[in-house]
């Protein structure tokens, strides 16, 4: 065989690895913030610190204070506070299926960003909640018509209020993105946050391992 075909058939067999090494997440998880700097963990290293401006294995920090840190991964920017993190760049390195990567706070909870509608939100991860849930502040601002939604009664910290099942076109927690997920929207301020609940969560697989919480894609 001769030297030009061995290289080849060589390429054919490491060309697949390099593609999907290629697409492999980068996971960021912020355990220290400071003025125009940031400790960060990457990809479960050792923790580093990032001036502003300063890039280091394809992280960059854009802007820093003590309350939260602005990130530039995989050319996405990310906001986190202390203890959250996020994992971007796509699908799951092994089979292509997209999987995002959460770790949870000082207090066990899992907060992270997400999309609605292509706005802009946080989120709490909430395995009691049996579906998403925003308040009405919240899906005015993702441009939901929620009032065209089923009403119905629900009860809050403050009380019974109204609420109305909607569908959600599109949410997006880092590389997963699903779509026509059924969502409660009440009336008011409650609930502070976007609640992750079970309408979005039934159509992940949630794999923990100590802080780490990797949701996958089903369908």
């Amino acid at each position: 065989m001769s030297n030009y075909k061995i290289i080849r058939n060589i390429l054919a067999l490491i060309c697949p690895f390099l593609a999907m090494q290629v697409h492999a997440e980068t996971q960021v998880n912020v355990v220290g913030l400071f003025s125009n700097k940031a400790v960060v963990s990457i990809n479960g290293g050792k923790p580093k610190t990032l001036s502003v401006g300063q890039t280091m294995d394809g992280v960059k920090l854009l802007a820093a204070n003590s309350q939260i840190a602005t990130l530039q991964v995989e050319g996405k920017t990310q906001q986190l506070g202390m203890g959250q993190a996020a994992s971007m760049g796509g699908a799951n390195a092994s089979n292509g299926v997209a999987s995002v990567t959460l770790y949870a706070d000082h207090q066990g909870h899992y907060i992270s960003d997400c999309t609605i509608n292509g706005a802009s939100f946080k989120f709490l991860l909430d395995t009691g909640a049996t579906m998403v849930a925003m308040n009405s502040g919240d899906a005015k601002f993702a441009k939901i018509d929620y009032k065209s939604g089923t009403p119905m009664q629900a009860s809050t910290a403050n009380g019974v209020v109204t609420g109305y099942k909607v569908t959600l076109a599109s949410l997006k927690i880092g590389a997963v993105t699903l779509n026509q997920v059924e969502a409660t929207v009440l009336e008011g301020g409650s609930p502070p946050i976007i609640l992750l609940g079970m309408s979005a969560l039934n159509r992940l697989d949630m794999k923990r391992q100590d802080i780490a919480l990797t949701l996958t894609k089903k369908y």
